[in-house]
């Protein structure tokens, strides 16, 4: 029961992320893989992160919030088992929306906006719309309005909750037949959005396993990659 840990709390390790600039997310979930049943982590940052709620509890961990002022939050996580997690990162589902921290970064009052809203859109429990149709309205918007970075991590969350290549085939003839031919060759053709869909239809006519192809994704259009990563790189030197 949560309350027998949430007498230990105060002897858990404490992660401050307030400061941290990019995306802390991989270091914080390496470290939660780690951990030991019966083992505790105390995360503080400046808004209620709800979305990391999802990505710990996969792993095993429960978890209680503490909001000490209005940019202060105490997340205490306990690890009542070990689980096996669906993705190598950790997550439930690959990208969690990482970038809310560039809200941080403005004002942590800003992010305390925005985190609710994603709940709001992302997060009910029982959604008249169902988590695949969700993430491929997202992609078209995306294409629609000539977001490129958000269709591309959209096509891997979808891909990665089980839309097949014959559904994102009739997609990509829908964005010829709505944004026209001359948008889509010009566009759409030598985008990372397209790179994505092509790897997955080569991969799949190959054999490999739909896990398999995710982590490639991962690894190629993953938050390393500039067309899709949500963090501003400073140059080398600057």
């Amino acid at each position: 029961m949560k309350e027998d840990w949430l007498n230990k709390k105060e002897s858990f390790e404490v992660r401050d992320v307030r400061e941290l600039k990019g995306n802390f997310l991989p270091g914080l979930l390496k470290k939660a893989q780690k951990m030991k049943e019966g083992e505790g982590l105390c995360v503080v940052q400046s808004f209620e992160p709800i979305p990391l709620y999802s990505a710990l509890e996969e792993l095993g961990f429960e978890h209680h919030t503490e909001q000490i002022s209005e940019t202060e939050y105490r997340i205490f996580f306990y690890r009542t088992a070990v689980h096996t997690p669906t993705y190598p990162e950790g997550l439930d589902i690959p990208f969690k929306p990482t970038a809310i921290v560039n809200f941080n970064a403005i004002d942590p009052k800003l992010a305390n906006v925005v985190v609710p809203f994603w709940e709001l859109i992302w997060g009910q429990e029982n959604s008249a719309i169902d988590m695949k149709t969700l993430l491929l309205l997202s992609l078209a918007n995306g294409v629609g309005a000539g977001r490129m970075r958000q269709a591309v991590r959209e096509l891997i969350k979808a891909y990665s909750v089980g839309v097949t290549v014959a559904e994102f085939d009739e997609l990509f003839s829908m964005f010829v037949w709505n944004q026209g031919v001359g948008y889509f060759a010009s566009e759409i053709g030598p985008s990372a959005l397209f790179a994505a869909y092509q790897l997955i239809k080569t991969k799949e006519e190959k054999g490999t396993s739909r896990s398999e192809i995710v982590k490639e994704l991962m690894t190629r259009f993953g938050e390393k990659n500039p067309a899709v990563g949500m963090f501003y790189k400073t140059p080398k030197g600057e």
